[in-house]
């Protein structure tokens, strides 16, 4: 007898849409698109998110990413089969199977020495491919059938060459699963206290616990090394403390600035039993060694001379060091990738808000730091309340008649800037710091000489990465105390910069279309608060500023905001704004 679940069927109400060019569009009106969403995080990229139909994306990344934490091309062959609203095409299938199946061919074990390790291959069509292969050739020396197992066949490769070998062979389409146990650094006793210094309760949030877990796994071969993905403002220094907590061994933690080094000591000794003998600052200004050492990228990737070698460097060999925390872990420059690939007998992991990167080099942090443990919604989140809700404002405005010509006859690169430097932004900033007293707000952009003009018109002060780190720490402070309304940032402001009480960001200029950018100046503001977060951007209409703005925005829509558009008339302009404007 059929049940009624059964008659009440309907294929054609299903709400995912897979393509043969393997995109999977989710109709987020349908029944099941809640766990249909839920279930393509493992397994699939989200790509764009507008009101109706989501994109995701299936690639070879996101497959491996999937099998490196357990889920089998099965798992995702199952899901799109359950919520596929059509017939799953062949083509996609059979290219999960073979795409996902690349993961395992290959795997790194130790060798007969400590200096030695084996790549053993599963597969002696893949063997001899790898082995005709010119750079694979530098670092690989083939011994043919393994004499444990003849169904295998492997290669001797010095461990200095752990990384640099994944690297090589994940460009040309062979993940390797290192399966090589990790070396314990010298123990350390780090606990995460109950309550902070001042007294206030402190406690892990579920997902900062199962974010740790994930990465330190059962200690194994296999674990203690990947990247954890979640939002800006959800408590991505609380995850890397617990890791601390659970591996409970000496730590060089590397963040983007001198500002994030002082807020990562801060946190340490405020939630942690560590102590301030026990924590250095490496930077341009302190360059001391303790049992945990917190450096900035900057300081590792300077040299004295453009060809030389990288004196810091020995920074990452000085110390025993079991575990190393890659802060912000997108913006990891070209030199670090170097010593990366070197570091790959230690327990390390990699924290961001998002993997993008404009210079497509996620696959680096992949196959080094190592691959994506944990990832949570931006919007779950925000629905749980751990972050701030947020409202996304594109104010479209002219650009002024005495400009047009010079905008005209200019090259691409000078329109950018003569658009995003539109005089008139400058009264629309002054409306909307008007419109929210209450609030504490930040004006972010791109170049100098505009903030420079905000700064003088709005009698605010002006952080930009020329300010000395004494002076910017202070004035840091003054806006957490309130001291300070409104303050005027340049692009150190798309780094770890912790201003919780921030609800309001308006953004003047950025980077020629940069994704990664839009998501850490939106972060800035996503700190949990009571009121609302405001994200503002000035974009002149009709110029090369929209379309950058446009890919700007495009990770922001992937993770489930969009942009209301107000056509800048005057300031009667934002009077539809409390009335009308949606939750993003």
């Amino acid at each position: 007898m059929v049940n009624n679940q059964q008659q009440n069927f309907n294929p054609f109400m299903q709400p995912l849409i897979v393509q043969s060019d393997r995109t999977l569009l989710l109709d987020v009106h349908a029944p099941g698109a809640d766990e249909c969403k839920t279930a393509l995080i493992p397994f699939a990229e989200l790509e764009k998110s507008p009101e109706h139909l989501h994109t995701y994306k299936l690639t070879p990344l996101s497959l491996w990413n999937a099998e490196s934490a357990g889920f089998t091309w099965k798992n995702a062959v199952e899901v799109l089969k359950k919520f596929a609203r059509y017939e799953v095409p062949q083509s996609v299938l059979i290219w999960i199977e073979e795409t996902a199946g690349r993961f395992g061919k290959l795997i790194l074990y130790p060798g007969e020495d400590e200096n030695t390790l084996h790549l053993v291959c599963t597969s002696p069509i893949v063997y001899k491919e790898i082995e005709k292969n010119p750079v694979a050739k530098k670092y690989l020396v083939p011994r043919g059938v393994d004499p444990l197992n003849d169904a295998r066949y492997y290669f001797d490769l010095n461990l200095v060459d752990r990384g640099t070998v994944k690297q090589n062979l994940l460009q040309i389409g062979w993940p390797v699963k290192d399966q090589v146990p990790l070396r314990d650094g010298e123990p350390l006793e780090i606990q995460l206290r109950n309550s902070t210094l001042k007294g206030k309760e402190f406690n892990v949030r579920n997902y900062q616990v199962e974010a740790a877990q994930n990465l330190v796994g059962d200690k194994g071969p296999g674990t203690g090394f990947g990247t954890i993905v979640l939002p800006c403002g959800s408590g991505k220094t609380i995850v890397g403390m617990e890791v601390m907590s659970l591996l409970k061994t000496n730590t060089l933690i590397v963040t983007t600035n001198i500002s994030a080094v002082h807020q990562w000591i801060d946190e340490l000794l405020d939630k942690t039993n560590l102590t301030k003998d026990q924590i250095a600052e490496y930077t341009g200004e302190n360059k001391e060694i303790k049992p945990v050492t917190v450096a900035t990228y900057q300081v590792l990737t300077w040299r004295p001379d453009k060809e030389g070698p990288y004196p810091h460097f020995d920074l990452f060999r000085k110390n025993s060091w079991g575990l190393i925390i890659y802060d912000e872990v997108h913006m990891l420059p070209a030199p670090v990738f170097r010593v990366a690939a070197e570091l790959q007998a230690v327990r390390r992991v990699g924290l961001t808000a998002t993997l993008v990167r404009e210079d497509g080099c996620e696959g680096h942090v992949f196959s080094l730091v190592g691959p994506k443990r944990y990832d949570v919604p931006w919007k779950e989140l925000e629905h749980s309340g751990w972050i701030a809700k947020a409202e996304c404002v594109e104010v479209r405005l002219d650009l002024p008649e005495d400009v047009q010509l010079k905008y005209a006859v200019s090259n691409a690169r000078e329109k950018h800037r003569v658009a995003s430097e539109n005089k008139n932004k400058i009264q629309i900033v002054k409306e909307i710091i008007n419109k929210y007293p209450e609030d504490k707000i930040l004006v972010i952009g791109q170049y100098l000489s505009q903030l420079d003009v905000l700064a003088k018109e709005l009698n605010a002060p002006i952080l930009t990465g020329k300010v000395p780190n004494k002076e910017r720490d202070i004035i840091y402070n003054e806006f957490r105390q309130g001291k300070i309304h409104v303050l005027i940032v340049s692009k150190i402001a798309n780094f770890a910069i912790d201003l919780p009480d921030a609800s309001i960001a308006i953004q003047v200029s950025g980077t020629f279309g940069s994704r990664q950018e839009e998501a850490q100046r939106l972060g800035r503001i996503l700190r949990p608060k009571e009121r609302t977060s405001r994200f503002f951007t000035l974009i002149t209409r009709n110029t090369v500023e929209e379309e950058f703005g446009s890919n700007r925005q495009k990770f922001l829509a992937e993770q489930g905001y969009a942009y209301r558009i107000i056509r800048y008339v005057d300031q009667n302009s934002f009077n539809e704004l409390d009335e009308t404007l949606q939750i993003c």
